[in-house]
């Protein structure tokens, strides 16, 4: 494919069953995607299409006003990349069925070829949102690009921890990249196409479906080295993602979970057939063969300043514990526990877990920083 045949790849990305085979036919056989845009029927059927995907294309292709999207595109800063495009990620380049035509709003960096995806369940407990958090923001701090698919839940924790760490990430849409989807992550996009970047197959308009996604998250694990999945039921989509990690020959990580949470289900499931259980950072970094870290012990150390911290800190440990049952096992009043756990929370001590639910930090972390020689 040229770079000047780009517009009407645009075209045909909008017709179901167009995809990279039948575009590679269509551009060996007419010489350009100009001249198969323009064919008729019958000549469609010459060069290889069946009769009814020949039909589809003409009866589409006058409803494609290809001048208005690309001014979409222009307004919303979204690049095309061709899978014959030096800019086209390697990686993805790699699976076998990898989209002929990729959209870009934000920036692919060459550092973005060491990436993880992390996915994982849309409604996860506190235990997934604080593992996902931990690990997300140490694995940005290392250097690698988190990828994963902007949903509620899972990917938007770690969306949001990578790009606190100062890290970048990219999120792979199931839509065009002109609707947003959940909308709630408006903001969230536009910080990360500030910090990565935003892709899709889909082209401007096209809403987002539920035979998308799993789709979607083929592109998601062709880009990474590695798929972690830190919390998920059996039948999440995260487990349909690892799949597609599976037949790419890329890396499958899980977090364990309890065995009677339904939420862990699909992690435990994952670790029993093959994938490396995950405890730290080190263990991905291990697995992915990744030697040009150096490793750094960080100790934050947790010290009452007074009676009152001491006593709570007693009662806290990794699993949210209500404010109302700190008061009773403390044998204090609801404003002082209160106020001090405001001022606990502000020395990083402990953290809210929301539904006044407090869980105290972790004292030691690892980290983990590219050696610059």
């Amino acid at each position: 494919m040229q770079n000047q045949d780009n517009n009407y790849a645009i075209g045909f990305s909008y017709i179901n069953g167009v995809g990279r085979v039948r575009l590679n036919l269509l551009d060996n056989y007419f010489g350009n995607l100009e001249n198969a845009w323009h064919a008729g029927k019958e000549a469609l059927i010459s060069a290889g299409l069946d009769n009814t995907l020949a039909e589809n294309i003409v009866a589409h292709r006058p409803k494609i006003d290809l001048s208005k999207t690309l001014e979409t595109l222009k307004r919303h800063d979204i690049q095309t990349y061709a899978h014959t495009d030096k800019d086209y990620p390697a990686s993805l380049r790699q699976i076998h069925d990898y989209p002929p035509l990729i959209f870009v709003k934000g920036q692919l960096l060459p550092a973005d070829e060491l990436c993880l995806g992390i996915v994982g369940t849309r409604q996860p407990t506190v235990y997934g949102k604080l593992v996902t958090e931990e690990l997300a923001e140490s694995l940005a701090r290392a250097g690698l690009t988190i990828v994963s698919g902007l949903a509620r839940g899972i990917d938007t924790v770690a969306h949001t921890a990578a790009l606190k760490a100062g890290g970048r990430s990219i999120a792979v849409f199931g839509c065009g990249l002109d609707i947003i989807y959940p909308s709630e992550n408006h903001s969230l996009a536009r910080q990360i196409a500030e910090n990565g970047a935003l892709i899709s197959e889909h082209p401007p308009g096209i809403r987002p479906r539920p035979e998308f996604f799993p789709r979607r998250n083929r592109i998601l694990s062709g880009l990474c080295r590695g798929i972690l999945v830190t919390e998920a039921g059996e039948n999440s989509g995260a487990v349909i993602t690892a799949n597609y990690a599976l037949e790419q020959n890329r890396e499958i990580f899980a977090v364990p979970g309890s065995i009677l949470s339904p939420s862990s289900l699909g992690t435990n499931r994952l670790i029993q057939e093959g994938a490396k259980l995950v405890s730290s950072v080190k263990d991905v970094l291990e697995e992915l063969n990744i030697s040009l870290f150096s490793e750094e012990n960080t100790t934050v150390e947790i010290i009452p300043e007074n009676q009152t911290e001491s006593l709570i800190l007693g009662k806290l440990g990794y699993e949210p514990v209500h404010i109302d049952q700190i008061c009773r096992e403390c044998a204090l009043g609801v404003a002082l526990v209160s106020g001090t756990l405001a001022i606990m929370e502000l020395k990083g001590q402990v953290r809210s877990t929301g539904g006044m639910n407090y869980v105290r930090t972790r004292e030691k972390k690892e980290i983990y920083q590219l050696e610059m020689n």
